[in-house]
């Protein structure tokens, strides 16, 4: 099928925003339906790209269509069919970038199922013996009683493409990672995976109305004409129902969470920690790491289903993850002593943030990480911890997705970034006092001195030789510092003082945590 073929199909009513008659002449090779702000890694050559348009807002519209389309342009898209129902029309913004990165563009009304569009697509491949190729009943009912009975996707999919015999097929996050594969060792569905690219592959939604952006299914078969399209709409919508139960179940699991966190919070230490922890399936002997996370976003995002699901891309088997009475999300992850243990943590979380963030470009993710605590007596302790790390991931990145390991926080810089700017603030302003008021007297001059003395330790020569300055005119400097502070700059403590001063003032929080760096992303693990 050539993408003018499915512009003259009068059934779904696609009117054409902008293409070229060369452009018209590609051949489909594929339907991807997406959501994503940079759906790259979903989108294969020649496939028409689906979309809803939920991730544009017009408060920096431009930049997102440029991001949205460059990434089509730049994955072989044949035509983005963009949907009229979110805004009531295809953004201007995005058609002039269309026009830009030379990508066919069509509008697809409100009342066209994007399930429509699909199947046309693959009907036209499979021709109309696709049209009647459904699931066998025995399948379908199979299907269905494996669903009742709880069972998890591995069996769902498995049952699903039994009767294909070597097809290819497996359930993937939006954030990459293989939750069910057929014909593959049982480890890969644990492992953290790009999900598939390329080739003219298929990828299906899967539609359940619990998973948040960072838990969403996908469907995915390497090669196309393995399943017809009516066949492979039935199998997600059972993986639909399959994921819906695993979430109504961990739902119940976080209510149970959440009591441990209330605990918790209270920072108690007695016995009810150690029934709270057995409660949510984790030892009562330790060592355990605690994590804190919140996303700031537009829309109600659940944090929980965050960290849920980056340790789901190869952390402990062991975690309780629930909501604090504050509201931030936290989970305490058992069997992570020092050592490889509690460096898989780590690694973990870190190679699975910017994964995550990625899902919903829009949002901002922060976590942070408490250092191992040997048992439950120090679960309140770690909470701290890890909220200090949480402050600190807010303050390195302000506009972008951060996570901290507290063990990060090793020098003086490090750590004020997890105190509230309004405490350093105050704290400055009380211990430098009158040099930065604007009525003393070359109180910048005074400053600069006082910044330049202490990072050349106190030597009055390479300070002179710094500031350019005779050394009579440091030492008549230090002396009315010294006045107006009433710290005495030979004794080490008043030098501390005044450092720290120095570096909780706004210009002088200028080297955060050196963090790993990724797209929006900032971690410090």
């Amino acid at each position: 099928m050539y993408v003018e073929h499915l512009l003259r199909d009068e059934s779904l009513g696609l009117r054409l925003l902008w293409a070229t008659d060369e452009l018209l002449e590609r051949e489909i090779s594929g339907v991807t339906a997406t959501d994503l702000e940079d759906p790259a890694r979903f989108v294969g050559p020649g496939e028409a790209v689906l979309s809803g348009l939920v991730w544009w807002l017009p408060d920096g519209g431009e930049a997102r269509a440029e991001r949205f389309v460059s990434a089509l342009r730049a994955s072989g898209a044949a035509i983005l069919l963009a949907g009229e129902e979110t805004h009531g029309s295809v953004p201007d913004q995005l058609v002039e970038a269309c026009v830009r990165h030379g990508v066919p563009v069509a509008a697809v009304p409100a009342h066209i199922m994007f399930r429509a569009v699909t199947d046309t697509v693959y009907l036209h491949r499979w021709g109309e013996l696709g049209r009647h190729h459904a699931l066998p009943e025995n399948v379908r009912n199979r299907l269905g009683a494996l669903v009742t009975q709880d069972a998890g996707p591995e069996a769902v999919l498995a049952a699903a493409f039994a009767h294909l015999d070597g097809t290819e097929a497996r359930v993937v996050t939006s954030a990459g990672r293989t939750v069910a594969a057929t014909g593959g060792d049982a480890a890969v569905t644990r492992a953290a995976v790009e999900p598939p690219s390329g080739g003219s592959g298929v990828a299906v939604p899967i539609e359940a109305d619990s998973a948040s952006p960072y838990e969403r299914w996908h469907l995915h078969l390497p090669d196309p004409r393995a399943a017809p399209p009516r066949m492979l709409g039935e199998i997600a919508a059972i993986l639909g129902r399959c994921q819906e139960g695993l979430l109504r179940r961990r739902a119940v699991a976080h209510r149970t969470a959440d009591e441990l966190g209330a605990l918790l919070a209270r920072t108690a230490a007695d016995a009810s920690v150690a029934s709270g922890l057995r409660a949510c399936g984790l030892t009562a002997e330790g060592p355990y790491r605690v994590i804190v996370a919140e996303v700031r976003s537009e829309h109600a995002v659940p944090a929980e289903g965050v960290l849920a699901e980056a340790l789901a891309h190869g952390g402990p088997s062991g975690a309780a993850v629930g909501r604090l009475p504050d509201g931030l999300a936290f989970a305490v992850v058992g069997g992570t002593g020092d050592g490889e243990q509690g460096d898989t943590v780590s690694e973990v979380l870190g190679a699975a943030w910017p994964l995550l963030a990625a899902c919903e470009p829009s949002a901002l993710l922060y976590a942070g990480v408490s250092s191992s605590v040997a048992g439950p007596r120090g679960l309140g302790g770690g909470l701290a911890e890890a909220r200090y790390a949480l402050a600190s991931a807010r303050t390195t990145a302000p506009e972008a997705s951060a996570l901290v390991d507290a063990a990060t926080l090793t020098s003086l810089d490090t750590l004020l970034t997890g105190i509230p700017e309004e405490v350093r603030t105050a704290y400055s302003r009380t211990v430098l006092g009158p040099l930065l008021e604007p009525a003393t007297a070359s109180g910048a001059d005074l400053l600069e001195t006082l910044r330049t003395f202490l990072a050349c330790d106190g030597s009055w020569a390479r300070a002179a030789e710094a500031l350019h300055l005779h050394v009579n005119t440091v030492h008549y400097r230090v002396r009315r510092i010294e006045y107006f502070t009433g710290r005495d700059l030979s004794r080490l403590a008043d030098r501390l003082d005044l450092w720290t001063a120095l570096r909780c003032r706004t210009d002088g929080m200028d080297h955060p945590p050196t963090p790993v760096s990724g797209r929006r992303v900032r971690t410090a693990v």
